[in-house]
């Protein structure tokens, strides 16, 4: 009897029921890790009156949840590489959603302050493992549109991390809106953990950080990482303070009219997903340096003192922003050959320390020179991403290589 072979295993590729699937666990996984890490972000005028805080001292809320992620990123991703991308995933999805269960049963600034920081430490399994994941599960040619709707999920997870809390106070005061938000991104975190697909191309290791190292002695990832350290810098300052902006003169606008600036995000995840395609089919750096340039073109838009144009420029600066993650976050996982979840985990480092300290620093700018001075600080930060990606190399031996 001749024996049957089964064909081999090939990478989810574009239109598969396999891709299709990775792609809603994954939009799931999005939703819930942002509207976990954000959701303290459209009540921090609130929270600074409720605690007699100042904008600078509020914002910690924000940055020590993703300083804590930053701080825990790099030991989890080594973690994955030894008991997989799945198991990691799931176990800190759900620890998360267990430990933001406490955030709005907190009565001091600190105790909130202490919750954020743990929280953080419990989330950072997701997004630590989520691009190597990717990398290692999908097909090359295919990788850009997944990874940008990966990110489009946490775009829309920042939506709602900053809407569902910012409607809620209005009626019910910032307990029930943070207790509100961390019931719906449970929702999400059982969806992540029922669609998730098994991996099927990974193969367990010991932990080694020695790939660690190799990272970063390549010249291109560590321009990679610097344009993510500096555009999520940039965006946590823009979103952290145009709330106390509109709320403050000439404008005047109540909180629940605040908190729509978080639709801005939809248009952003819509665009990283359409950036993410175009950098697989025009090429990454093109597209990387015009989604930088469109971003510090809407934020000169921020500064005039007239709502339509605060506005459009908001939207223009959102999708600029996310159309250079979606870009930067894919070519890492192209770039990185080898030890792929700890060459994601160095960018997200960068990624969230940039969100934490770029982040606060931004508040300091704030007290000292509203808005015009905070505007010019982002400013500064997306020239220096821009500076990064324009020295990107795209020689065949070191990027885009893609996995047949």
């Amino acid at each position: 009897m001749t024996a049957v072979l089964e064909p081999p295993l090939e990478r989810h590729r574009t239109g598969s029921a396999g891709l299709h699937r990775i792609n809603l666990a994954l939009f799931a996984a999005g939703l819930t890790t942002f509207m976990s890490l954000y959701c303290t972000q459209a009540l921090l005028p609130q929270l600074s009156e409720a605690f007699d805080v100042s904008p600078a001292r509020a914002s910690l809320l924000v940055s020590l949840a993703t300083g804590a992620v930053a701080l825990a990123v790099i030991p989890v991703s080594s973690l994955s590489e030894r008991f997989g991308r799945t198991r990691v995933m799931i176990v800190s999805s759900v620890a998360s959603a267990l430990v933001g269960l406490a955030i709005p049963l907190c009565s001091t600034f600190a105790e909130l302050a202490a919750v954020r920081a743990v929280q953080g430490v419990a989330l950072a399994g997701v997004p630590a493992v989520a691009m190597a994941y990717l990398a290692d599960e999908v097909h090359g040619a295919s990788l850009g549109g997944a990874m940008g709707r990966y990110v489009a999920g946490t775009g829309i997870g920042g939506v709602l991390g900053r809407l569902v809390p910012g409607l809620v106070s209005d009626v019910a005061g910032w307990r029930w809106a943070l207790a509100a938000t961390v019931l719906v991104a449970f929702g999400f975190t059982l969806a992540f953990w029922a669609l998730l697909p098994p991996s099927r191309f990974f193969t367990p290791g010991r932990v080694d950080y020695r790939p660690l190292l190799a990272h970063l002695r390549d010249p291109g990832l560590r321009r990679l990482y610097l344009v993510a350290l500096t555009a999520m810098a940039g965006f946590v300052t823009v979103y952290n303070f145009l709330t106390y902006r509109l709320l403050d003169a000439p404008f005047h606008l109540p909180m629940a009219v605040v908190s729509l600036i978080a639709v801005t995000n939809l248009a952003g995840s819509a665009f990283s997903a359409r950036a993410g395609t175009a950098a697989d089919r025009l090429g990454k750096r093109p597209v990387l340096l015009g989604s930088i340039a469109l971003a510090a073109v809407g934020l000169l838009l921020t500064l005039p003192s007239t709502l339509a144009l605060v506005g459009a420029g908001l939207l223009i600066f959102t999708c600029g922003f996310f159309g250079t993650h979606a870009v930067a976050s894919g070519w890492v996982g192209l770039r990185a050959r080898t030890g792929r979840a700890q060459a994601s985990a160095l960018y997200l480092f960068a990624y969230y320390f940039g969100s934490s300290i770029g982040g606060s620093a931004g508040g300091v700018a704030f007290e000292h020179g509203h808005w015009t001075a905070t505007a010019l600080y982002v400013l500064a930060l997306y020239g220096v991403a821009f500076a990064a990606a324009s020295t990107l190399d795209l020689s065949v031996r070191l990027v885009g290589k893609l996995r047949r």
